[in-house]
């Protein structure tokens, strides 16, 4: 059965905005209906003059660009809340694709009346604008992290970084959070080869500082792990839901 908007399980996390029932009325107006995938299932691709736009009611994908060699760089992981697809909403085609690593559910609107939409409901448009500003400061963090993070630095933020939106979403128990990625996800994520990778994993496990196998990450000292990854345990900021 489709979620009515006034009923959405993300409304009621911690990390999202409260929308007042007026809001709640015209996002269901907006959303067209929900969309089911299978993991591996492409939801947006880098080119593509995409008809719809997404929001992830549940489950995670990741956000990739590949490039005419061959090489891929993962732009960032997809979690529930995450608003996908408005790169083609404003510009027309997409420049990277997005494709669901567990089974998903997604809210589905309408690409042709998102300018409608944002005139009607100016407060959603800062939203937009809002969502757009922490993307931008989090690629800059990801540039950083390339540039001048080491590898242990490098692999010790992201995991910080994950483990905190998790835990924003209530998805983290007994510190242990599904992550349903691969180590090749995290080292074209951070620009690693997938060996350095293996190797600077394996050495926060022998420091009983973090462990990823299986799908889990368990983080067994999230104070000492943000240090080691020059980053804050602060939790992610407040964000509007579309």
């Amino acid at each position: 059965m489709t979620t009515q908007c006034e009923n959405c399980p993300l409304h009621r996390k911690d990390l999202f905005k409260t929308m007042s029932r007026e809001e709640l009325e015209y996002m269901q107006k907006f959303k067209v209906g929900e969309l089911t995938v299978d993991p591996g299932t492409p939801l947006l691709m880098e080119g593509s003059n995409a008809a719809q736009m997404f929001t992830a009611l549940s489950g995670m994908g990741i956000r990739e660009k590949m490039l005419e060699n061959g090489e891929r760089q993962v732009l960032s992981f997809v979690f529930p809340g995450d608003f996908i697809g408005l790169q083609a909403g404003v510009l027309g085609e997409m420049g990277h694709s997005v494709e669901a690593r567990t089974h998903m559910r997604l809210c589905v609107f309408d690409r042709s009346e998102f300018w409608s939409f944002l005139r009607a409901h100016p407060s959603r448009a800062f939203d937009i604008t809002w969502l757009s500003a922490v993307e931008e400061h989090f690629l800059g963090e990801s540039l950083a992290t390339l540039g001048q993070r080491t590898a242990i630095q490098a692999v010790s933020w992201a995991l910080v970084r994950v483990f905190l939106r998790g835990h924003a979403l209530g998805l983290v128990t007994h510190n242990q959070l599904s992550f349903p990625f691969t180590q090749r996800d995290l080292a074209d994520a951070l620009g690693l080869s997938l060996v350095h990778t293996n190797k600077t994993l394996a050495k926060l496990k022998d420091h009983q500082l973090a462990a990823w196998q299986d799908g889990i990450l368990q983080i067994n000292n999230l104070d000492k792990l943000a240090e080691l990854g020059i980053t804050s345990t602060d939790m992610p900021q407040q964000r509007p839901l579309m």
